[in-house]
């Protein structure tokens, strides 16, 4: 190949160190005995590669850096510093631990193990009668109030006095709350201030239990009707319990009174029962917490009475209801329908009442207590602290 005649020209491609060709081509002829001494890459691959290649090294050192500055902080940390977190870590595990070891147990464990205990929960008839002399349920003294404040205190130590305002506000000063009071709201025991009052509230204060309620209309009703059959002895069956009116009669059938649930009647109706856990606002963890069927004979009429707060809001569930049957709170009548909730506040003065003739049967709802809307979180569980059941 001689000089005169060809050209040789000699193209570098050059990326990042990595990629080098070399290209011998003609400049002027293109005679069949010269050919390029190598392969032109296609230059779109060749500039993909490139850059790929550029990312994964950059990629690389980058974690390579990433690594070295971890290994020289840990080499670099105090030790003291780092005792010192762990220290606290632990310290929070630990908070932590004893916080939910100390949350009050759900009512809402199965049947069978509720049975298991029910003896040794003072249980006569099916019914929780109180047997100690310090709950502040059943005690109507002048040392209550004390005894609130101690609970409020021993729950606020152990935990925060955040947001406990109203409630420090409301064991304060209980006597001017309860003295004060006009007579159409006047709770018996314990009444939380600065709490919206009206003697009814519509379905939506509680909505998703109330739907809930709702939904299950069916399988509570036929509960009830399977254990009713046994009314058709002479005797009170099992379980029931007869309430003082000063006409007719007034059965109840708890499956949580006063904050305890009663075991021999959850296993009669085991579908409601569960149905209780469910609910998201339903009280039972502390003594204002009732569930239960309420039934009322042709001709009974309860007299006027108070609730014993004003923190909870109570929901009838209809289950059978004839005619000429009313309930009246703080004045104002309202009747059941079957199927649909009832809310009203009974700290307000209330009774009901059922008119109808004994072909009409009795009139029968289920009843539970819920907590009131406007009691914030915080409180409802310093609340459940409070009014524990046997405090």
């Amino acid at each position: 190949m001689s000089k005169g005649n060809r050209q040789s020209h000699v193209v570098l491609f050059t990326n990042s160190s990595i990629l080098t060709r070399m290209v011998w081509a003609p400049s002027r002829t293109s005679s069949p005995c010269c050919i390029a001494s190598s392969y032109k890459p296609d230059s779109g691959w060749t500039k993909m590669s490139a850059e790929w290649l550029t990312d994964w090294t950059c990629l690389l050192r980058g974690l390579r850096d990433l690594i070295a500055g971890c290994i020289q902080a840990v080499r670099d940390c105090n030790t003291f510093a780092l005792t010192t977190v762990v220290c606290l870590l632990l310290l929070f595990a630990w908070y932590c631990y004893r916080v939910g070891k100390d949350q009050p147990r759900s009512p809402f464990a199965t049947v069978n193990l509720l049975i298991q205990s029910s003896d040794a929960k003072g249980l006569q008839n099916g019914f929780a009668y109180c047997h100690s002399r310090e709950c502040v349920r059943c005690t109507h003294n002048e040392g209550l109030n004390q005894k609130l404040y101690h609970n409020l205190q021993e729950y606020a130590k152990r935990y925060s006095w955040s947001g406990m305002g109203r409630i420090h506000k409301g064991i304060r000063e209980q006597g001017r709350y309860l003295n004060d009071r006009p007579s159409i709201q006047k709770p018996e025991l314990f009444f939380l201030p600065d709490l919206p009052t009206m003697p009814y509230f519509s379905r939506d204060a509680q909505k998703h239990d109330v739907e809930l309620l709702e939904q299950n209309f069916a399988t509570i009703l036929s509960e009830f009707e399977v254990i009713y059959k046994a009314f058709s002895n002479c005797s009170m069956p099992q379980g029931w319990k007869l309430n003082s009116t000063p006409t007719g009669e007034w059965f109840t059938l708890y499956l949580v009174n006063q904050g305890v649930c009663i075991p021999a009647n959850c296993k009669k109706c085991p579908r409601t029962y569960r149905l209780l856990g469910s609910l998201r606002t339903f009280i039972g963890n502390n003594v204002f917490g009732n569930a239960c069927i309420s039934v009322l004979t042709p001709g009974t009429v309860i007299t006027e009475h108070y609730g014993p707060t004003n923190i909870r809001i109570r929901c009838h569930l209809g289950l059978r209801i004839p005619a000429n049957c009313e309930l009246v709170v703080g004045g104002e009548p309202q009747c059941w329908a079957e199927g649909h909730c009832l809310l009203f506040d009974d700290s307000f003065l209330h009774t009901a009442f059922h008119e109808g003739s004994a072909e009409d049967g009795p009139r029968v709802i289920f009843m539970v207590d819920l907590w009131h809307p406007n009691v914030a979180a915080a409180e409802r569980q310093a609340l459940d602290s409070i009014f524990a059941p046997g405090r």
